[in-house]
């Protein structure tokens, strides 16, 4: 008996303010005083933060083109038929004021789910981080992608398989003559792609590390060949490439195509006429899909967003209705009228 009310002793915590749970505590009592100009106070911060959210971004400069060619008047109406390959269109249009730079020239997809689950994990993760011991046995997961006649695709998967592949070039019409918009494709991926996630094998040259493989069955050229100007951004670290992998969370989405930051261009698209030059390969009527150009620039808050704007407007406003709402029920039940 003694040894269990010693071994019960021995247990309990120490006789401390803080073990016993008697450490000094504040809780605050809210009242009107408190409550409703606290409410007031939020609902004007909010309401300043959404002013200068929405002004800025209808101050953003947005230029959209469809390109799809589904209606027969459409430059590149041609072009979206299946059955022809390797296609060209060209789109026309005109700039009216100083297009602001740096300009940031995305292309849009419509209704493609890259969201949908079974084709977000179709991909070998060992395979794309340069892994050389897993680098010809693609996983599981990248089916039916994952070998062509009985070689092993690389990269296999359904992501990298379906990767965008219609390429642009942007000229400017000055005294009836074509002047080429230089395009700046550098660091359009994000950083932990391009230094982490993805790596290309330790092999040198490149192309020996794909020896015994073959390219994606929708792909029209391997991956170390996808930049021949610049063999620096060939394999996984292709900065396209890389854009391409981090998918979208909705079905509507634009991606990263290039920023035109460079020569007589730097300030932005000067007024005139423009010329943009499609090479037409990507196939999206199968799935009732649509395909845009985007030209845009970019302020302290990012893209043009309006949604940011409009809901801290909303959301301040609510705050102030309530604040005026509990004024008016406190001043009718703290004072009540004398009869």
């Amino acid at each position: 008996m003694v040894k269990e009310e010693q071994q019960e002793l021995a247990n309990r915590p120490d006789n401390t303010a803080f073990t016993q749970q008697r450490l000094p505590a504040w809780q605050p009592i809210l009242s009107a005083g408190i409550v409703i100009p606290g409410f007031v106070l939020i609902g004007l911060a909010f309401i300043g933060i959404g002013v200068a959210l929405f002004v800025t971004s209808r101050s953003i400069q947005v230029l959209e083109l469809d390109y799809t060619g589904v209606e027969q008047d459409s430059p590149c109406f041609k072009c979206s038929d299946p059955d022809v390959k390797n296609c060209k269109c060209e789109l026309s249009f005109s700039i009216n004021s100083l297009f602001q730079g740096p300009v940031f020239f995305y292309y849009g997809l419509s209704n493609y789910f890259q969201n949908y689950r079974k084709y977000g994990v179709s991909k070998d993760d060992n395979q794309l981080s340069g892994d050389l011991d897993n680098f010809k046995t693609p996983d599981d997961s990248c089916a039916p992608y994952e070998y062509s006649n009985d070689k092993p695709i690389v990269p296999c998967g359904s992501v990298a398989n379906s990767m965008f592949n219609d390429s642009f070039q942007l000229f400017q019409i000055v005294k009836g003559k074509q002047k080429l918009v230089p395009f700046d494709g550098k660091g359009i991926a994000w950083w932990t792609d391009y230094n982490v996630k993805y790596r290309n094998p330790s092999v040198s040259p490149l192309k020996n590390a794909f020896n015994g493989t073959v390219k994606p069955v929708f792909w029209p050229k391997p991956a170390y060949e996808l930049d021949t100007s610049d063999p620096a951004n060939n394999g996984f670290i292709n900065q396209d490439f890389l854009v391409w992998m981090r998918r979208a969370a909705l079905p509507d989405f634009r991606k990263l195509y290039r920023r035109i930051t460079e020569g007589d261009y730097a300030e932005g698209l000067p007024v005139g006429n423009y010329t943009l030059k499609i090479a037409y390969n990507y196939p999206v009527l199968s799935f009732d899909g649509r395909k845009k150009v985007v030209f845009s620039n970019v302020s302290w808050m990012g893209g043009k967003n309006e949604f940011l704007g409009i809901a801290y407007l909303v959301i301040g406003s609510m705050c102030v209705v309530m604040s005026i709402v509990m004024l008016i029920v406190y001043a009718k039940f703290k004072f009540p009228e004398e009869d």
